[in-house]
């Protein structure tokens, strides 16, 4: 199935994207989290495109080919979520099924509660609801304290997002420094040993850099999650743009906690779907209470744990898919299978 590139711009942004199947069939948005790219559904949209789908992926602001900004304030949540409205109104659809990752979730989230008339139903992979999108604070009442005594971890598994505030032209300055090989370290797959054990994450301020020693080591890639003309496409288009507008995501943790109090409810009425990954001990949502709230305020709602590592979608695609296309076919069956 044929994936073909686009561009939806207007007089506040550009938006590059990529899509594959009938231009009329139900629409799937596709949302990338941390450091990725439109590419990162490369498994999901001709699957669903198969099977009649409009299948969307965007480049999401400030990576790729869409528009980058040079203040960190670009990039709250208020504005990214402007861009999806601006997106879905130039393909010319009032509702789709929105489906994020990683920082995407908190996109997808954010759509359904600000605009639930542009969903028919959401999926969210590895960011649970009512987590990361209501900022940082918010986020620090569900960590795990026995495993991170507060005394000792008092931002838990989050500690690296403190440091991006504390310290952010170290932190883009030490990913910079070499996007490929960080991108080979960062890409991988998971490790079922981690579990019940502490995220490198919570030691990120102590180490005073995201990979101890502030040294990139040169591990070989992991065929498992990213073969090598993808990592390529990744790392060039970082090396191009740079970390600053990826990383400032992180630097809104006001701007977003004040944007999710202008919703009228925090209730989502629609479909939704949480595919947890098991390996993922950043969002760690077998054992902690993360996810706790999700299942409180999410009434027509569905979840599937995979044994698989944060790249959920790159690593078991498969099972994704299937995980998708079950819950559309059961849950969100006003709109596929379409009739004859």
């Amino acid at each position: 199935m044929a994936i073909t590139e686009h561009t939806a711009k207007t007089a506040r942004h550009t938006t590059f994207y990529i899509a594959a199947g009938p231009e009329d069939g139900p629409l799937v948005i596709f949302i990338h989290g941390w450091p990725e790219l439109s590419i990162s559904w490369r498994h999901q949209l001709p699957a669903l495109a198969a099977l009649g789908f409009r299948a969307v992926a965007p480049d999401m602001r400030g990576y790729g080919r869409s528009s980058v900004y040079n203040r960190n304030e670009a990039y709250a949540q208020e504005h990214i979520v402007r861009d999806m409205i601006e997106l879905i109104d130039s393909i010319g659809r009032d509702k789709a099924v929105w489906v994020g990752h990683d920082w995407g979730s908190p996109v997808v989230w954010n759509i359904a509660s600000h605009h639930p008339e542009r969903c028919h139903a959401v999926a969210n992979l590895c960011v649970p609801y009512y987590t990361i999108e209501r900022g940082l604070k918010h986020t620090l009442t569900l960590v795990d304290r026995q495993l991170y005594p507060e005394n000792e971890f008092p931002y838990g598994q989050w500690d690296y997002m403190r440091y991006y505030e504390e310290s952010f032209a170290d932190a883009i300055a030490e990913t910079d420094s070499n996007p490929y090989r960080f991108l080979k370290l960062a890409f991988r797959k998971g490790d079922p040993a981690g579990e019940g054990q502490q995220a490198f994450t919570a030691n990120v301020r102590r180490n005073h850099a995201l990979i101890g020693g502030g040294q990139l080591p040169d591990l070989p890639r992991d065929g498992d999650v990213v073969g090598e003309e993808d990592l390529s496409v990744y790392a060039s288009a970082l090396e191009r743009n740079g970390f600053f507008g990826p990383t400032s995501w992180y630097m809104n943790h006001a701007a977003n906690e004040a944007y999710v109090k202008a919703v009228r409810s925090d209730y989502l009425e629609m479909p939704v779907l949480f595919l947890n990954a098991r390996y993922d001990y950043i969002c760690e949502c077998t054992h902690s209470r993360l996810p706790e709230p999700m299942r409180k305020y999410c009434r027509n709602f569905a979840e599937l744990t995979i044994r698989s590592g944060h790249w959920l979608a790159q690593e078991k695609p498969l099972e994704v898919n299937a995980a998708l296309v079950k819950w559309l076919a059961t849950s969100v069956s006003s709109i596929w299978p379409q009739p004859k």
